[in-house]
Parts: C-alpha cells; structure tokens; sequence
C-alpha cells in the first residue's frame, strides 16, 4: 500500500510540474485517502490547491500540517500565506511572526513579513523587513526589488531607483535592451516593478531565492514566464 501511496504522490508532483495542477490534486486526493497524515501529501495538495484558486481547501492542508508540525517554519509560513490570501489577517501575522521566531536567521522570513506587511498597508514596516532580509543575503534580487516597490509606492524615488538598479545588476537585467535574459540560470528571476495582476502574482512576490527553491522546483517553469 506504501508503494501505491507514494507512486500517486509521484504522479501528482510530475502534473503540477506541467502545470496540470488538477490532476495533480486528484492524485494527491487519492494518496490522503489511504493515509490521511501522509506529510508530502498534504504539502503538495495544498500548494496545488493555492495555484488553481481553492484557497480554503488548500488553507484547510496548511493547517493540519501546523498542528501535525508545529515547529515547522516553513508550514507556518506557507500557513501565513493561505491565511492572508483568505483575509485573516490577524490571524496571518500571528504566524508570519511565529515563522520568523523559528527561523530568526533566515531571510526568506523577514521577506515573507514584509510582503504581508506591504500587503496590508505598513509600507514603512515593509521596508523596514526587506532591508533586513538584504542585509543577511545581499544577492537576494527578489527582496531588492519588492523593496524597491514599496519605496516606489511611498515616493522614495531615489532609494528605489537603487534598490532596483541592485536587483537589476544581480540577474544580469539591463532594462535599455529588448528581452533581457539573466546571464546565468542559477540567479533569482526579476520581477518587474508591476502590481501584481492575479493571485499567483502575489503568491509568487513573496518567495525569495533561498525560500522558494523547493517550490520553484514544484513548479517548474512557471517563473521563467510561462502563463497561467
């Protein structure tokens, strides 16, 4: 029975991994039907769930895996995520805080409060976390550029402009050519300073290079600008 189990968790990562993120669940379905607690499981379905818009199923798998791991960060992060993707905020930011006391050295923790933090208006707080993440990674170009958003957003013209111009070095972006592309794979992807137009968007914004490698992998190809 383990081996089927794992077999259709196989198959449902290698869907979400072609975008048929669908099938994928119905894979995963299949797979918590014979061990409800299975922890791959769970974690694929909810993130499958979060990119076909089932945001309260998927918040209903992050928070059994919270109370299955409670001192797991990156569940209660990606907790946080769903929570505030649902509008409880109050709720998100106990956990977004939570995370980042269990992880106090991780900058992808200080990022993922700055995104909800920009989200829900506390732009000064925001910058106040990115320069923190910045700080610990330096060659984080997702967090130079969010900053460089909400400084754009408070008219910090001049601070933008570099927290940009950073970004852009990093990932070999030259915004004066057409269809830039980074010089090397291995660096983070630039988002450009856009408001994000759907869900995925703002799901996507708040991974930063450390803290989105797993996912990125779940969702191969997807940030290298393939549509929804």
């Amino acid at each position: 029975m383990s081996e089927m189990i794992e077999k259709w968790i196989k198959e449902g990562v290698k869907h979400c991994e072609n975008a048929k993120f669908e099938e994928g669940v119905k894979c995963f379905n299949k797979a918590l039907e014979k061990e409800p607690n299975h922890t791959t499981g769970l974690h694929n379905r909810a993130r499958a769930l979060s990119r076909i818009g089932q945001l309260e199923a998927a918040l209903a798998d992050f928070e059994k895996l919270t109370q299955l791991f409670p001192t797991h960060a990156s569940f209660i992060g990606d907790y946080a995520v769903a929570l505030h993707l649902n509008d409880k905020n109050e709720l998100a930011l106990v956990h977004f805080e939570k995370a980042l006391q269990l992880e106090p050295t991780n900058p992808y923790r200080y990022s993922s409060r700055a995104f909800f933090k920009d989200r829900t208006g506390d732009l000064e707080g925001a910058i106040s976390d990115y320069e923190k993440a910045v700080e610990m990674d330096p060659e984080d170009a997702i967090a130079l550029n969010n900053k460089g958003l909400v400084e754009e957003k408070l008219g910090y013209k001049d601070q933008a402009k570099q927290s940009f111009d950073r970004s852009n070095s990093l990932v070999g972006y030259d915004p004066t050519k057409t269809n830039p592309l980074p010089k090397t794979e291995n660096k983070a992807p630039k988002f450009t300073p856009t408001k994000p137009t759907n869900r995925w968007e703002v799901m996507k914004s708040v991974f930063t290079k450390d803290g989105f490698k797993d996912f990125a992998k779940f969702t191969k190809g997807l940030l290298n600008g393939k549509k929804d």
